[in-house]
């Protein structure tokens, strides 16, 4: 096994889930959510431009994604980084449950519901968690964007 593969990979949204069960208490959960983020992929300089940055957010966040047009659906995969290690690990908890999905689905997906199994809004300060709605707004309007563009082809 590569153990720098291994503890760069992505975790799934329902290992997360069980995860934050098994914590006891915010504190961990907290430092839990900032690990996640250490293994996000490196977000690469050129990415890190003012089309990719997400507007909303009180932290910098950069969102860049890449539409896989081939299949029978569009489907979408997410890099990104964040200045605030807190935010990095929401990132990485938003690629959990959008990332490698096809378009279809993420629109389908109820955010609110899924983060709202997370507890993250009783302990995220209301500007993170306007950052967080703003990031997902974001990853709909791609999704929403490339099945506007198949429609169109």
């Amino acid at each position: 096994m590569d153990t720098l593969n291994e503890t760069r990979r992505a975790s799934s949204f329902e290992e997360i889930l069980a995860d934050f069960e098994f914590l006891d208490d915010w504190e961990d959960r907290y430092r839990y959510v900032i690990e996640l983020g250490r293994k996000l992929e490196p977000l690469p300089e050129a990415d890190r431009s003012a089309a990719n940055k997400v507007q909303g957010c009180v932290s910098q966040v950069w969102l860049s994604t890449h539409v896989d047009q081939s299949g029978d659906a569009p489907r979408l995969t997410f890099i990104g980084d964040s200045d605030a290690h807190i935010v990095r690990g929401l990132v990485a908890i938003l690629f959990s449950l959008y990332s490698g999905k096809t378009a279809d689905e993420i629109v389908s997906i109820d955010a609110g519901q899924s983060l709202g199994l997370l507890h993250l809004n009783e302990h995220l300060t209301p500007q993170r968690s306007n950052g967080l709605m703003a990031m997902v707004k974001r990853i709909r309007t791609d999704a929403e964007t490339s099945l506007a563009r198949r429609r169109l082809h």
